[in-house]
């Protein structure tokens, strides 16, 4: 009865989530089924594991959610994401347009934009650019995830997404972890989904395929469906709702001054991960009023905070009479953290609920009993859990507080690298979580005004398949010739 609580609470939740349903209401709710078929005490879960688990979450990563929130409405309004990638694809131009709206992706997420600025801004630019280019609609979303939320994700080292951050208090690793198999990994998916994209480009133009029809569904009306808005938020880390509010500059800032603050992250990001943080006195840790830590254990997380904090007073110096609501901005900044947060601090705590049960056991050995070692086994229990979830951080989350210090038992017993388990968990919680329920890919394919029919197979080859290659690369090279 335990498992099949287990089993009953995780359908429910993900049949009514995919409906638009509100996890912070869906995760509980599937959590004490879980325990009441089991036997469990209902109350005592609900109060003493399901809000420990979902509190320990934020105590660890709101810092996160809310600077990189933030950083990315301050880019959007000041007008400067869409200064780079007006940058980038008038120097590629029509002829390379797929490589200039990958790339115009790549930079600025890997400098710290939320992933849905990124949408909103880069598809009307992707429009023009297809349109003039001759290339199909129906491309446009795999290119822009495969410049927004692949390798730059997961792989890119010093990245400084939340999914990059959440192992770290877990292996006391930093964002540069493993940055040699990381480099790699972000140039198969890089490459792979490149190859793939001209092919198709090529194919289109061969038998007459032009731009074709469609309309991107109105932002006004993308920011006010709710049952879109409670799917994404559990998806990436960035409400869409507060894309409407706040104020854009009507003047657009020099590429210099807009790309100052994404330098500025990752400059301050490997500065802080490789010299600063690691020169600090911080005996005070194991007071037992700082939560008797240790540096390794919050060292990751600091050097991000550090980043994005340095990066905020860098865009708000730079273009601050761009700004022509600041108070706006930032208040729609700090309000788009806060339901995403929430929402995956619900998932981990049904997590907790589930590995507390007693029949977790059978799911436990299960996972670790997955032939090929550590390495393989981690991979299969985050891309399970993220296809399951919908969310990679959530999805991450629980397969590591479940999990994460039975993996560095075991690679403490095999001289395996923390570093090696840091970009494994990454790498598979980014690939099976773009399955179609995916609130990220629901809102991508109405801000390109295309279908599931039409351009979710790309997707699943840019983001799913050409991912699954860099993570078998990643465990094949890093089980012969360890992390680097």
């Amino acid at each position: 009865m335990g498992l099949a609580g287990i089993l009953l609470g995780l359908g429910l939740l993900i049949w009514l989530a995919f409906r638009g349903w509100s996890v912070l209401v869906l995760a509980p709710l599937a959590a004490l089924i879980a325990a009441l078929m089991a036997g469990e005490p209902l109350l005592a879960h609900w109060t003493q594991t399901f809000m420990v688990g979902a509190a320990g979450f934020l105590a660890q990563f709101f810092p996160l959610f809310l600077l990189g929130a933030l950083f990315g409405k301050l880019m959007e309004d000041s007008g400067s994401v869409s200064a780079i990638a007006a940058f980038v694809t008038q120097k590629l131009g029509t002829r390379r347009a797929v490589l200039a709206v990958v790339l115009a992706g790549a930079l600025v997420t890997y400098g710290g934009v939320s992933l849905f600025v990124a949408f909103f801004v880069l598809a009307p630019m992707a429009h023009e650019l297809f349109r003039a280019a001759g290339i199909p609609r129906r491309l446009m979303p795999a290119a822009i995830v495969l410049g927004t939320s692949t390798f730059t994700m997961s792989a890119l080292p010093g990245t400084p997404s939340i999914q990059n951050a959440i192992p770290m208090p877990f292996f006391g690793t930093t964002p540069f972890a493993a940055p040699g198999l990381g480099l790699l990994a972000s140039l198969i998916m890089l490459g792979f989904g490149l190859w793939w994209l001209n092919r198709e480009e090529a194919k289109a133009r061969a038998s007459g395929e032009g731009f074709g029809d469609g309309t991107p569904m109105p932002t006004e009306r993308l920011t006010a469906d709710e049952v879109l808005r409670e799917r994404a938020t559990t998806a990436r880390e960035f409400d869409p709702a507060e894309i409407a509010h706040g104020a854009m500059t009507d003047i657009a800032p020099k590429v210099t001054r807009a790309a100052l603050p994404l330098v500025v992250v990752i400059i301050v990001n490997l500065a802080m991960s490789l010299v600063i943080i690691p020169a600090l006195d911080t005996h005070y840790l194991a007071e037992t009023r700082f939560g008797e830590t240790s540096l390794a254990a919050v060292g990751g997380v600091w050097a991000v905070i550090s980043a994005l904090a340095c990066a905020i007073v860098t865009v708000l110096a730079a273009s601050y009479r761009r700004l022509p609501a600041l108070r706006a901005t930032i208040d729609a900044g700090a309000n788009a953290s806060v339901l995403p947060a929430v929402s995956v601090a619900s998932l981990v705590g049904f997590g907790a609920v589930v590995a507390a049960m007693p029949a977790f056991a059978v799911v436990r050995d299960a996972v670790l009993g997955v032939g090929g070692g550590p390495l393989v086994s981690l991979a299969v229990a985050t891309n399970v859990l993220a296809a399951l979830t919908g969310s990679a951080s959530g999805g991450l989350t629980i397969a590591l507080d479940a999990l994460g210090a039975t993996y560095m038992t075991r690679a403490a017993e095999i001289g395996l690298n923390p570093a090696l388990l840091h970009r494994v968990a990454v790498i598979g919680s980014g690939t099976l979580d773009s399955l179609p329920h995916n609130g990220a890919v629901v809102t991508l394919l109405a801000v390109c005004g295309s279908t599931h029919r039409d351009s979710y197979r790309d997707i699943v080859v840019v983001g799913i398949i050409g991912a699954l290659v860099a993570l078998a690369a990643v465990i094949g090279l890093g089980s012969v010739a360890g992390s680097f």
